[in-house]
C-alpha cells in the first residue's frame, strides 16, 4: 500500500472548500469562524503515551505530569521507560492505573505486538484496530492519533463530545446528537471528515458558551424585579432634612 498522504495547509484549503460547496451550515462556520488551525503532533509512542496521561485530568495537571516524566525519562522511548519503571512513573504523577497503561504500552511495542511504523502504512480502520490493542487506548485515542499524528484526512472522533455540542449549535437541533447520530450526519463529508471535524471544534471555540449563558439568564430571572418607590424624591429629601 502506498504512503498516505499527510493533511497540510494546502489539503486543509482543499477540504474546507469541498465541505463548504456541500453544507452550507459549514460553510457559515468558516465564514464566521474562518479556516481552523492545523493541528499536528510527532507519531510515536510518546504522543500515544500522553494521550493516556491526559485521560480523566484537567490540561493543567496533564501537562504537568508530562513535564516531570520528560525531566525524569530523557529521551522518552518505550525502553527507557520499561527501565524506569513503576517508581518514576509514580514520582511523575501517574495513578496506579496509568502506570499500568504505559507500561503495557511500552512493552507492547518493544516486544513487536504493537508495530507503531506499519500503522503508517494501514488503511484508518485496521490501524485504529491495531492501537486499540493496547491497554488505555480506546477508538477516541486511536482516531485522534491517526488525525493529529499521522494527518489522515477523513477521520470523525464519534465519542467526542466538543463535536456533539458543535453540530448541535450550528445545525439546530433541539436534542443534542450521540455518536450515532454525529456520524450519520458525517458521512456526507467524506472523505474530509477530519476537516470537518477541525471546523466544528473552531467552530465551538468561538461560539457563545450556552451552559453560562443559560445560567445568567436563570439567575436573573430568581432575582426580584424592584418595585419603583411611591415617594419622590424630593419629598425624601425633606425628610431626611428633618
Amino acid at each position: 500500500m502506498a504512503r498516505i498522504r499527510r493533511l497540510n495547509n494546502r489539503s486543509l484549503k482543499q477540504g474546507a472548500a469541498h465541505l463548504a460547496s456541500i453544507d452550507p451550515d459549514l460553510a457559515r462556520a468558516i465564514a464566521q469562524c474562518g479556516l481552523p488551525p492545523l493541528r499536528s503532533a510527532d507519531p510515536g509512542f510518546a504522543t500515544l503515551l500522553r494521550s493516556i496521561v491526559g485521560q480523566q485530568v484537567s490540561v493543567h495537571s496533564a501537562r504537568a505530569i508530562w513535564e516531570k516524566l520528560a525531566l525524569l525519562v530523557d529521551p522518552l522511548t518505550p525502553e527507557n521507560l520499561l527501565a524506569a519503571g513503576e517508581p518514576v512513573l509514580r514520582q511523575a504523577g501517574f495513578s496506579g492505573q496509568k502506570i499500568r497503561y504505559g507500561l503495557a504500552l511500552a512493552a507492547d511495542i518493544v516486544e513487536g505486538r504493537i508495530d507503531l511504523d506499519a500503522v503508517h502504512e494501514m488503511d484508518d480502520e485496521t490501524a485504529i484496530a491495531e492501537l486499540v490493542k493496547a491497554k488505555g487506548i480506546g477508538r477516541w485515542t486511536a482516531e485522534i492519533y491517526l488525525m493529529f499524528a499521522l494527518g489522515r484526512h477523513d477521520i470523525m472522533p464519534g465519542a467526542d463530545l466538543g463535536l456533539w455540542v458543535a453540530l448541535q449549535h450550528l445545525k439546530g437541533m433541539r436534542k443534542r446528537p450521540d455518536a450515532i447520530k454525529l456520524l450519520k450526519v458525517a458521512e456526507a463529508w467524506r472523505p474530509w471528515r477530519s476537516v470537518a471535524a477541525l471546523t466544528l471544534w473552531h467552530y465551538r471555540r468561538n461560539m457563545p458558551d450556552w451552559a453560562k449563558t443559560e445560567a445568567k439568564l436563570a439567575l436573573r430571572a430568581a432575582k426580584p424585579v424592584p418595585t419603583p418607590d411611591p415617594i419622590s424624591p424630593a419629598i425624601r429629601r425633606k425628610r431626611k432634612a428633618a
